[in-house]
């Protein structure tokens, strides 16, 4: 039991912790369209009739969920800025990120899902606690570019963060599709391969060059 914390808090602070690890290890093995309820139920070895004692609704989950991939993004980001150069900074940022896409398609899938959804929609169909806690995850990781934009001298930084943040995500998005698409004759698509290194390269670039550094 957690020291201070009543028995039955603790209890459901444990099995929220357990069906959060278990989501997402679905999700990183079968991808985030690939774990129902009642696998997820199976996982920990309850009920699927608990979850929603647990959740009010499926998406208060899969949303937690994306707070842990943010939780560890925020550590993966700190770690990897250390220059003194804020466009070197930068630079450490946009590679960090990129490969956190590239190495949890399930993280992508999950961002993408969400930004689908208008805000206020979203804020509809979660609990005050979920909702905020989503919210810490991104401005924990936003944050961190938002502070190196602010040191490069650039306008209106919680601004462009946000943008550079969601342009990563559009652009991994072709990593995980693993294809592009090209006219091979007049009328006939055809696709290529997508070099998913190249593509973290020219992230990078694309971030550094949209806020002028």
């Amino acid at each position: 039991m957690l020291l201070g914390v009543p028995p039955a808090t603790a209890t459901r602070q444990e099995r929220e912790r357990e069906l959060v690890s278990a989501t997402r290890r679905l999700f990183d093995e079968r991808g985030m369209q690939d774990a129902p309820i009642e696998e997820i139920a199976k996982a920990v070895g309850i009920a699927r009739g608990l979850i929603y004692r647990q959740f009010a609704s499926k998406d208060e989950l899969f949303v937690l969920t994306v707070t842990d991939y943010l939780d560890e993004l925020e550590g993966v980001l700190a770690a990897a800025i250390d220059d003194p150069d804020p466009k070197r900074r930068l630079e450490q940022c946009a590679t960090a990120y990129a490969e956190f896409c590239e190495r949890y398609p399930a993280f992508l899938d999950c961002s993408l899902s969400l930004m689908r959804r208008p805000a206020r929609e979203l804020r509809e169909i979660l609990s005050e606690s979920v909702w905020f806690r989503l919210g810490q995850g991104m401005v924990a990781c936003i944050d961190q570019v938002t502070r190196i934009l602010r040191d490069l001298g650039c306008d209106q930084p919680e601004y462009m963060a946000n943008v550079l943040w969601t342009q990563m995500l559009g652009a991994m998005h072709l990593a995980r599709l693993g294809i592009g698409l090209q006219q091979e004759a007049p009328g006939i698509p055809g696709t290529f391969q997508v070099d998913s290194e190249r593509l973290v390269r020219t992230c990078v670039a694309s971030a550094v060059a949209t806020v002028g550094a």
